[in-house]
């Protein structure tokens, strides 16, 4: 199934107010771009400031809590995420699993919080070095799938809505690859996001052949128009090159490519 192609760029703990004039570089030329859904994750003090820089991209979070409100010090709900006008939320980061100690339960729960506020979430699973090297990377990203993406056991409509509105995305990052300069071999990428796919499929029933399956790890503008042309490669989750419009717009052409 041919899936918009959905470009989302990571700053992490970068950014300042004077880079959201890259953020309006992207955001011009988004127009060029009307088949490729476009988005940015800047740390939390800027999400509000970008989003009234920018008209035409998305503008999300890197993470959320739980819980709606509370005494949480430093931590930020998705209710507040979308008051400030974010449109969805990154969870499961390896950095934040690795830095964290999140869990795929603790995920999941995000996730399910993140819904339940009218965001959308972009799920990230990856295998380490060492995993991949011992065979066990299609059955490590699977266990995190099946343990993070968000599920509706009670039988209420939350997850099968966000589906229906494309507000469920999955990340495959393969940890080794995240900002190393290292790209999985396409080959192996095809074989893991078809392994998600069946897991979503598996899990969603027809809904899981529409969620979207990102690439993330070193992706750049040379390698990006591979990666994106890849089956089952719906877009991709970018990190360093995201930064700055001239890394990350051809990136962004890579897509629409593709797209078209």
């Amino acid at each position: 199934m041919a899936h918009r192609p959905y470009i989302v760029g990571n700053w992490k703990m970068n950014g300042s107010r004077a880079m959201l004039a890259e953020a309006r570089a992207i955001d011009r030329a988004a127009a060029r771009h009307p088949g490729v859904d476009i988005a940015l994750a800047p740390p939390f003090p800027l999400i509000g400031l970008m989003g009234e820089a920018v008209s035409d991209i998305g503008v999300g979070g890197q993470d959320c809590h739980t819980l709606a409100k509370g005494a949480h010090t430093g931590d930020v709900s998705a209710a507040i995420l979308a008051d400030i006008g974010a449109s969805f939320v990154i969870l499961g980061h390896s950095e934040r699993r690795r830095d964290h100690g999140e869990s795929d339960a603790l995920v999941q729960a995000k996730a399910q919080a993140a819904l339940g506020a009218g965001l959308g979430v972009i799920v990230c699973v990856g295998e380490t070095l060492e995993q991949r090297d011992s065979g066990q990377a299609e059955a490590v990203v699977g266990a995190q799938v099946d343990g993070s993406i968000p599920r509706d056991e009670a039988g209420a409509a939350l997850v099968a809505e966000a589906l229906e509105q494309g507000r469920v995305t999955v990340a495959y990052e393969p940890v080794w690859a995240i900002g190393t300069g290292r790209v999985a071999a396409v080959e192996d990428v095809i074989a893991m996001h078809r392994a998600i796919r069946g897991r979503l499929v598996a899990t969603y029933g027809e809904a899981g052949a529409r969620v979207r399956i990102l690439y993330g790890g070193s992706v750049n503008a040379d390698n990006a128009p591979a990666l994106l042309a890849a089956p089952d490669v719906g877009g991709a989750l970018v990190g360093g090159a995201s930064l700055t419009a001239d890394a990350f717009l051809p990136i962004v052409a890579a897509a629409a490519l593709v797209e078209s």
